[in-house]
């Protein structure tokens, strides 16, 4: 079966943005996409350092922004846009309001039984555009139990899409991660791919290929494994959104739809 439109975009732009031309046409490269996207670069890198365009896509801080001393605060692992948040329903959560989901599609063949577990629970989405931080880092301390890569298109997943294509979570491809907190309750982290995103990368699973040739879900399992709060966990080259679903009880949100969220944010309380 051939590729998706959408994957061969963007594979096509994974290798131009992974190659690395000569120091005074990368340097215009990097300085126009600068310009163009709007970066605030005054936590990173000057952006002639970068030798490919993948690398100043996924740019780490010079310096890592400190932890709130809260241990009990729930952090934003991201630089992003919340698109939607609220309560899990019936097995439902939103793209974006008006537009509802089945989030055991989402979670696949290999985790149907999380769905019943996070029902009644809080579902919040975080929309990493192409000017933001690409890295990704834990919103709390998790023991990670399992991991599934599930292939699919690569659609855009901005606003015009989130608002008029149904299932766009679920057609796309993504990576489901099965965690827990310190208490045992169960915490999803959803990392879903969109157009002209060469990869996405999970720093404990070296076997994930996204946007390969790839056709059928991979499913991987832990023991032992846990990641602090704050602890990166990987990037996406080039932006996209991450989902975050959570056990009845286990946190208390305190976002609004549309609002801004930069890593190490406080977003509220693990109960």
């Amino acid at each position: 079966m051939s590729k998706h439109y959408t994957s061969v975009i963007s594979n096509l732009f994974g290798k131009f943005a992974s190659k690395a031309f000569p120091a005074p046409i990368q340097n215009f490269i990097n300085m126009g996409y600068v310009k163009l996207m709007g970066l605030d670069m005054s936590a990173f890198k000057e952006p002639s350092s970068y030798p490919t365009l993948n690398k100043l896509f996924t740019r780490g801080f010079v310096t890592l922004p400190a932890l709130p001393e809260d241990k009990n605060a729930l952090i934003s692992g991201v630089d992003a846009l919340i698109t939607d948040a609220g309560t899990i329903r019936e097995g439902k959560a939103y793209q974006i309001k008006g537009m509802s989901y089945d989030i055991n599609r989402l979670f696949g063949e290999y985790h149907r039984h999380l769905a019943a577990k996070v029902e009644g629970g809080e579902f919040i989405n975080f929309y990493l555009s192409p000017k933001d931080y690409h890295r990704y880092h834990m919103p709390m301390t998790l023991k990670i139990l399992s991991l599934t890569h599930i292939p699919g298109k690569l659609y855009p997943v901005n606003f015009p899409l989130l608002r008029n294509m149904k299932d766009l979570f679920i057609e796309n491809e993504r990576v489901i991660i099965e965690c827990e907190d310190a208490k045992g309750r169960t915490q999803v982290l959803v990392l879903v791919g969109a157009l002209n995103v060469g990869k996405m990368v999970v720093t404990f699973e070296e076997n994930i290929r996204t946007n390969s040739e790839i056709r059928a879900p991979r499913h991987y399992t832990y023991e032992n494994l846990t990641l602090e709060r704050g602890e990166l966990f990987g990037w996406f080259e080039m932006g996209s959104t991450i989902l975050t679903f959570s056990q009845k009880g286990s946190i208390f949100p305190e976002v609004a739809i549309n609002q801004k969220v930069s890593f190490t944010d406080i977003l509220g309380k693990v109960l």
